[in-house]
């Protein structure tokens, strides 16, 4: 951010708020005329004066010089990581790569007939699941569910947790797990 940019966003905040320049100015023990010379850049405001209008705006100094811009990120397939597991019978694909940096890990999983997911063993987090084909059993410590195609489930993981497949087609399923594990 460039420093003459500063009153703009200052300006852009006390809207967001609500707040009117004498608001603004009453909250911070400044008057309204200064906030206008600050907002229409002919002046700068010294630290400690940004500090306490930042405060009485709910921003903070990173978030105030920060990029603005949300992250967004989209892959493709070409960016997908696949590894297949012979003996489990199953093929995970990893829809978003390095997601061990994220608050989630989705991935995709493709049973085979008689196959399995690996048996998670109890652990923190949240996980769900969409099934995008075919028939899945679901078994969350002693409780089992059946989940077909268009049905989605959720678990909290402090139970040992595996999907399998007891149909003669392939199932695929859409599954994220929070913190990631896969």
């Amino acid at each position: 951010m460039d420093f003459k940019d500063i009153g703009q966003k200052i300006k852009q905040l006390r809207l967001e708020n609500g707040l009117t320049q004498e608001e603004l100015a009453n909250r911070c023990e400044l008057t309204k005329g200064f906030i206008s010379q600050i907002e229409r850049q002919k002046t700068s405001p010294s630290i400690q004066t940004l500090y306490a209008i930042l405060e009485v705006l709910g921003s903070s100094f990173g978030e105030f010089f920060g990029d603005d811009q949300e992250e967004l990120a989209v892959f493709t397939p070409e960016d997908f990581y696949e590894k297949t597991d012979e003996a489990l019978q199953h093929t995970i694909r990893w829809i978003v790569p390095n997601a061990q940096k994220f608050e989630m890990e989705p991935i995709i999983i493709e049973i085979a007939p008689g196959g399995a997911s690996f048996s998670d063993k109890p652990h923190s987090g949240e996980e769900f699941g969409y099934v995008l084909a075919g028939s899945v059993t679901l078994k969350v410590g002693n409780r089992r569910a059946v989940c077909n195609a268009g049905d989605s489930f959720y678990y909290t993981s402090n139970k040992p947790h595996v999907l399998e497949n007891h149909t003669r087609e392939t199932c695929v399923v859409l599954w994220v797990s929070t913190p990631p594990m896969f």
